[in-house]
C-alpha cells in the first residue's frame, strides 16, 4: 500500500485500481475508501487512484483535528498530485468528497484536466437543498415494501424531529437488496471524530469558491441518481450552472451510489467523459 507525507506531516495512503491514464479519487464520508470498489469497472478504462481521506482507512489520524476541515483537505489533494508527478490530473470526487475536489478546483485550475463530481454534496457551493426537495424525491420510492418507516424517519429528520439515519437508509440505493445492505454496512464512516470536523466553522468559503469556478475552464462532469435523497437532480443542475463548461447527468433509477445500481452506465457515462 503506497502513502506519501501531507503538508503537516500526516502519512496518507492511497490504492492504485486498474491501469491506464489515471484519475484521482476522493470518497466521501469521510470514510474508507473501500466502499467505491472499482467504481463500476472504471478501473478498467483508468487507472483509480483513490484516497484514503486522513483519519480513515489506512490513512494516519492527524495530531491536530481541526486539519480534517473540509478546506484543509484541499492541500491534501495537492501533495498527492505532487507526489505522483503529475503536472495535471484529472479528479474524481464523490459526495462529500466532491465538496474537497470542488474546492480543489477553484483553487488549484491549473492542475486539473477534467473534473468529475459524482453524487455530489453541495456545501461548498452553497446550493441548499431543502426537506420539500429531498420528500419529493423519496415519494418516487413510494410502491417499495420498506417505504412507510422510511419516509416516516425522513419526514422527522428534515423537520428537526428525529435523528434515526439508519432508518433512511434504503433511500440512498436504487434497489434495496442484499448488496445494498451489505454496502451500507460497509461504508459507514467510522472515525467521528473526522465527520464532525469535515464541516466545521470555516470549512466553506461560499462566494469565493463561486467566483473562482466561474473562471475555470476545465470540463466537468456533474452526475447523480434519480433517487438520490442526498443530491437530488435539481440542486446538481443549479451546481452544474456555476462551471463554464459542466455537463449533469441524471442516471435513471439510481441511488447515492449509481456505480452499484447500473454498473454498465455509469461506466459507460464516466468513462466516456475521462475519455
Amino acid at each position: 500500500m503506497p502513502t506519501y507525507s501531507a503538508p503537516d506531516g500526516t502519512r496518507l495512503a492511497y490504492h492504485l485500481r486498474g491501469d491506464g491514464d489515471p484519475v484521482v479519487c476522493i470518497p466521501g464520508g469521510p470514510a474508507d475508501s473501500r466502499y467505491l470498489g472499482d467504481l463500476g469497472g472504471l478501473a478498467a478504462h483508468r487507472q483509480l487512484i483513490v484516497l484514503d481521506s486522513r483519519g480513515t482507512g489506512r490513512s494516519a489520524v492527524p495530531e491536530d483535528p481541526s486539519s480534517y476541515r473540509c478546506d484543509r483537505l484541499v492541500e491534501d489533494v495537492e501533495a498527492l498530485r505532487d507526489h505522483l508527478g503529475l503536472p495535471r490530473m484529472d479528479l474524481l470526487g464523490h459526495s462529500g468528497g466532491a465538496n474537497v475536489a470542488t474546492q480543489y478546483a477553484a483553487r488549484y485550475p491549473q492542475r486539473l484536466g477534467k473534473l468529475a463530481l459524482i453524487s455530489p454534496g453541495t456545501r461548498a457551493v452553497g446550493v441548499a437543498i431543502s426537506g420539500d426537495m429531498r420528500r419529493e424525491i423519496a415519494q418516487l420510492r413510494r410502491n417499495e415494501p420498506w417505504f412507510p418507516s422510511a419516509f416516516a424517519a425522513l419526514e422527522a429528520i428534515t423537520e428537526g424531529t428525529g435523528t434515526d439515519w439508519e432508518a433512511i437508509s434504503p433511500f440512498f440505493y436504487g434497489r434495496w437488496d442484499t448488496a445494498a445492505r451489505q454496502h451500507h454496512a460497509a461504508g459507514r464512516p467510522g472515525n467521528e471524530e473526522a465527520v464532525a470536523g469535515f464541516a466545521a466553522e470555516g470549512a466553506f468559503d461560499v462566494e469565493t469558491t463561486r467566483a473562482q469556478l466561474a473562471r475555470c475552464e476545465m470540463p466537468v462532469l456533474l452526475l447523480t441518481g434519480e433517487f438520490d435523497v442526498n443530491s437530488p437532480p435539481r440542486p446538481v443542475a443549479e451546481f452544474a450552472a456555476l462551471f463554464r463548461d459542466a455537463t449533469p447527468v441524471v442516471q435513471q433509477a439510481a441511488g447515492h451510489y449509481p456505480w452499484l445500481d447500473d454498473a454498465e452506465q455509469f461506466r459507460t457515462t464516466t468513462a466516456a467523459f475521462l475519455a
